[in-house]
């Protein structure tokens, strides 16, 4: 109906616009009149027709829309009729640590529907008074934080998954921490790439939420825990995601040099491994990221140190200081050398050559394919297995 009305108004409304002629100004009233016809028409069609929402979305909505004794932002308390009106968790997760506002809608509906998915299985018979389940909650939290926490596990650091003590802001807590991640997460696909860098960041922002909801005073500036890089309009973008676009883009154009090794330029692969190294030495590094912490060495016995902005700015910028170095590739260098197409295509290779070797078995008794099932030919055809055996050995070697 809304599409009829549109046409109707494009083609015999705006046609008719600029006209001279008295016959075309009276066609012209009258297409106003129809037109007037087919809005009513149109309102009350939209007044009549509700939109009937399931209620397992109701109950993640609803979830999602309790903001109650969240700290909203000075800006934000000026304006409390704003504040109440239709926000929500991620809402306030874009006020308090500045994430894009499409990123925001997006991940909203994202969390509404999974929440919602798996709600409906653990209950398909929905409820008068629609609620979200809190074993729906707990699924899709263990399945999100999965490889998070291997990541702490691996690195033997404790997980930033803190609740609170009251029940009733458990489920709050819980999806502000779902939420957060999956903000993180959508931001820009270069962090999709480097998933333990993902886990990194996460792992300091959620401390700087909790930190946030608890009333912490930072023992650095003495005033309330505020996210590291500030958290203005977009602050997230410009001041986390662009610092590792620019090193990945240096290395890429890196790569592009006719001049340079494959083993002299890093890809996603190995700026995302600085990121799931050991430690080395607690006083100095803070997750084996290559860049200097000794100013913050004070504070690690306290609590992590907050999340730093120019994290990987300083991997690029201050080789020649001699504060860091660069690393270069971390674990695994693919060396390129003539034997690289032997390499790559080794079963091909094999099979080949044990095909060769066959057959020149096969002709040199009789000639026939029908002479491979002589016992003296086929038991001289199964010597292909030792020299499958050999090559194998070459591989390996």
């Amino acid at each position: 109906m809304q599409r009829f009305y549109r046409e109707y108004y494009r083609k015999y409304i705006q046609a008719l616009q600029t006209v001279v002629n008295k016959d075309d100004r009276a066609r012209l009233t009258k297409a106003y009149q129809t037109a007037a016809i087919l809005f009513e028409v149109l309102r009350a069609v939209n007044d009549s027709q509700s939109v009937e929402v399931d209620q397992a979305i109701q109950a993640a909505v609803y979830a999602l829309r309790n903001t109650r004794g969240l700290p909203w932002p000075k800006d934000q308390d000026k304006k409390p009729e704003e504040k109440n009106t239709g926000k929500d968790l991620l809402d306030w997760l874009q006020a308090m640590f500045g994430f894009q506002k499409d990123n925001v809608s997006n991940q909203r509906e994202h969390l509404i529907l999974l929440l919602a998915n798996v709600h409906i299985r653990k209950i398909p018979k929905a409820d008068q008074q629609p609620k979200l389940d809190d074993k729906a909650l707990d699924d899709v939290m263990k399945k999100l934080f999965k490889n998070y926490k291997k990541w702490c596990k691996y690195l033997g650091r404790k997980s930033s998954l803190w609740l609170p003590t009251i029940q009733q802001e458990v489920q709050q807590r819980k999806l502000l921490y779902m939420g957060l991640y999956l903000l993180i997460w959508g931001e820009a696909a270069n962090l999709r790439f480097m998933p333990e860098c993902i886990c990194y960041i996460y792992h300091h922002m959620a401390f700087e939420l909790y930190g946030m909801l608890a009333g912490n005073v930072s023992p650095m500036t003495g005033e309330n825990v505020r996210p590291a890089y500030g958290g203005d309009e977009e602050a997230f973008l410009t001041k986390v995601v662009t610092p590792i676009y620019k090193v990945i883009e240096k290395e890429a154009e890196r790569s592009k040099t006719m001049k340079s090794k494959h083993s002299h330029w890093r890809n996603y692969d190995d700026l995302n491994e600085y990121f799931c190294l050991e430690y080395r030495s607690r006083s100095d590094v803070v997750l084996s990221v290559p860049f200097n912490l000794k100013q913050a060495k004070k504070t690690l016995h306290a609590l992590p140190v907050l999340l730093k902005s120019i994290f990987l700015v300083v991997i690029q910028e201050n080789r020649s200081a001699g504060n860091v170095h660069w690393m270069g590739k971390v674990n695994f260098v693919e060396i390129r050398s003539f034997w690289h197409i032997f390499r790559s295509f080794d079963r091909m290779w094999i099979l080949l050559i044990l095909s060769l070797q066959a057959m020149i078995i096969i002709a040199w008794n009789g000639g026939t394919p029908s002479d491979i099932f002589d016992a003296g030919v086929f038991k001289k055809v199964l010597s292909i297995l030792f020299l499958q055996a050999i090559l194998k050995l070459g591989q390996g070697i």
